[in-house]
């Protein structure tokens, strides 16, 4: 009678192939098998093998993956091509080296967290990428000709620098060079460096992000790109650490050489439903109040603004993002502005935002560049060559990009925003880079008026030291304007004392902020609302009724297909805050008042008492474009009397009276041209068109 091998008396590669072989999932099916042979006919050379699943079958190899990784990774490598050559022979003879990758391990250690007793061992780690070199290729076998007499050596590269054979291997020669390679009879394998970065919600208050360099190899290379969420397992090891000169110290680094990259699906955020929470969010959102209660919850440490806290609110879950058949993408995300006076709360709003939102990032304007904000090229210090690196709107990906002091940003910086704004991308060409980086993100910002208060009868341009390029872009925009009113100012004093007295706000069903995190996670994930035709025709109305209101081709526009965009993105929030599939006639009421309040603050001609979206698209409403035209007409008409001489500027502004301008007006516009370019002064009290 033969000896029976036991499991424990198997090798790791034979214990591997008996789990490829008899593995079986809940359902039945050999779940190995079925891979392995699915490998070959879509010609993959790497399996993914679930670490729970390894940790099932046996927990002593299990524990062995983990304690010595290189080892039983090799093991487990050779199985497959064991199995493969059982299951198919031809392409096992074709690829001759597999890939064992395994994917979620029980638990994932943080980067801060990285000491000695996890070198050399498996971890998982998770972060953003933040860098990614271009892809090169590495030696693994290289095959030297001596020189004297021709015969091939092979050498294994363990990595690192250069090794040349000792001697050559023909016993009539044995000399020790010189040898050189042949890279054509050589074998090369595909290599890559990435940086891996802390998430942002991960950092504890006033540290550094932490971050560790990756190395990928072979099919991982591209797996993951900057601005990608990633979970990464792989074996942490060290390297020694160089003085400038290339000295060896006695200090080691870390990094990691990477088994498996699992890329974070599209906007799928950080945020852990468990089927309990799942059932708390289905019974909220059965209550009918829900929108109410939503908006109450945002913070309710900050008294009244309820218009602002709703649109923040339905920021927060955003629209439908749409690909038109022609490959346009429409985006779902709204993006909001807030221009307040000092002391209205607008950083705190920000903060609580960035906090609640599944993947929030804030940033102040006053600290930002456009490198910093959208992306930028930078130089890898070890090899010298240009990287991308990821800025806050590509890492904010898929959640919530609060933009604070938008205004005291330089004017160079802002315009990287206008892409990521619309488009939702983020385009860099530099130092040969060419790319486009994702940056689906709502944005949240806030600003100071330009004059310190908001002035009610000046425009949003003269309020907002911002250009009308980027103010056009924003859905929404809120002045918080703080003025004297005894009953309002009693309830904030009240509301601030309590607070201070370490009394919670007196608000009845206020939702917890991190069951809120939760709501709005699965609101995002896994509703996708789509217009009712009794909603389409509401809002259409309600467009139509608005245009109606130009009279003849010379009126003022009220309203443009923006806003008719921004009714439909704020429409399916409203609707995707109760989970509905659809997006019914109070959604779209809810988005008309809301868009009403916002053109009656900064939409309107305070002149004429008329809606005019040109105060925002443009800069001025149509009535001051019209006067200002009136004044080009004149300027020219004067030069034209005058032979193209200068015109007299006191002859000018009477002139400009007569035609019932006044005269403040004539020399604000005259100021303005003279700043623009527009005209010049040959000499004192004399002007010229340029």
């Amino acid at each position: 009678m033969g000896l029976e091998l036991t499991p424990e008396l198997l090798d790791p590669r034979e214990k591997f192939v008996n789990f490829y072989k008899t593995f079986q999932a809940p359902d039945g099916s050999f779940k190995y098998r079925e891979r392995i042979r699915q490998m070959a006919s879509l010609g993959k050379r790497s399996l993914v093998i679930d670490f729970e699943d390894l940790l099932v079958y046996d927990h002593e190899l299990a524990t062995s993956l983990i304690e010595e990784p290189a080892k039983v990774i090799e093991a487990a490598s050779k199985a497959i091509l064991d199995v493969m050559r059982v299951e198919d022979m031809e392409y096992a003879n074709k690829v001759k080296t597999f890939n064992a990758r395994f994917r979620r391990l029980t638990e994932a250690t943080s980067l801060r967290a990285i000491r000695v007793e996890n070198l050399n061992k498996l971890i998982m780690v998770e972060g953003i990428i933040t860098r990614a070199t271009a892809v090169k290729h590495l030696l693994v076998n290289a095959v030297f000709r001596c020189e004297r007499c021709g015969e091939e050596i092979p050498q294994p590269q363990p990595g690192g620098p250069l090794v040349t054979p000792a001697q050559c291997t023909n016993p009539g020669c044995q000399r020790k060079g010189p040898f050189r390679l042949i890279p054509e009879r050589s074998t090369f394998m595909d290599w890559q460096k990435l940086t891996l970065q802390e998430r942002p919600e991960d950092l504890p208050p006033g540290q550094l992000p932490r971050s560790i360099d990756v190395i990928v190899r072979d099919d991982l290379v591209d797996a993951a790109r900057p601005g990608d969420r990633v979970s990464i397992v792989g074996i942490l090891k060290p390297q020694q650490d160089v003085t400038a000169r290339g000295s060896k110290l006695t200090t080691f680094s870390s990094y990691i050489e990477a088994n498996y990259i699992d890329v974070a699906e599209r906007g799928a955020e950080e945020v852990e439903i468990t089927p309990e929470d799942e059932q708390k969010i289905k019974e909220l959102a059965k209550d009918p109040l829900i929108h109410s209660r939503i908006v109450r919850s945002i913070a309710p440490s900050i008294h009244g603004l309820e218009e602002v806290k709703e649109a923040i609110a339905y920021l927060l879950f955003g629209g439908t993002p749409k690909v038109m058949p022609d490959g346009v993408r429409i985006r779902g995300d709204i993006n909001i502005l807030l221009v307040g006076d000092p002391g209205t709360a607008k950083s705190q709003l920000l903060q609580y935002v960035a906090k609640i939102a599944p993947r929030g990032i804030y940033t102040s304007g006053r600290g930002s560049t456009a490198a910093g904000l959208t992306a930028t090229v930078v130089r890898d210090k070890t090899t010298g060559e240009f990287v991308l690196e990821a800025g806050a709107l590509v890492l904010a990906d898929g959640g919530v990009a609060c933009i604070d002091e938008i205004d005291k940003m330089r004017q160079e910086d802002r315009v990287a925003i206008h892409e990521a704004m619309e488009q939702q991308t983020v385009s860099i060409a530099k130092a040969g880079i060419v790319a486009q980086l994702n940056a689906r993100a709502s944005i949240l910002a806030a600003a100071n008026p330009a004059l310190g208060r908001y002035v009610p009868h000046k425009t949003p341009a003269e309020n907002i030291d911002l250009p009308v390029t980027i103010l056009s872009r924003f859905d929404l925009i809120f002045p918080i304007m703080d003025r004297p009113d005894e009953d309002r100012d009693r309830a904030l004093s009240e509301h601030i004392l309590r607070l201070h007295q370490h009394q919670s706000p007196a608000h009845e069903g206020i939702i917890p902020p991190d069951l809120l995190k939760k709501y709005i996670s699965y609101a995002r994930r896994y509703v996708t609302p789509h217009l009712t035709p009794q909603a389409a025709k509401r809002i259409q109305d309600f467009y139509l009724e608005m245009r109606m209101k130009s009279e003849g081709p010379d009126s003022p526009v009220p309203i443009s297909p923006r806003q008719l965009e921004a009714l439909i993105r704020l429409s399916e929030a409203r609707a995707k805050i109760a989970l509905r599939s659809e997006v019914l006639e109070e959604d779209a009421d809810a988005a008309i008042r809301l868009m009403k309040y916002f053109l009656v603050q900064v939409g309107m001609d305070k002149s004429t008492g008329r809606f005019d979206i040109d105060t925002i698209l443009v800069g001025r409403p149509k009535s001051q474009s019209d006067k200002i035209a009136k004044l080009l007409e004149l300027l020219i008409e004067m030069e034209r009397e005058n032979e193209g001489g200068p015109v007299r500027k006191d002859q000018f502004i009477e002139r400009a009276e007569l035609l019932g301008l006044e005269r403040f007006f004539v020399e604000k516009v005259l100021n303005q041209w003279r700043n623009e370019g527009v005209i010049y002064e040959p000499r004192s009290g004399y002007i010229k068109k340029a």
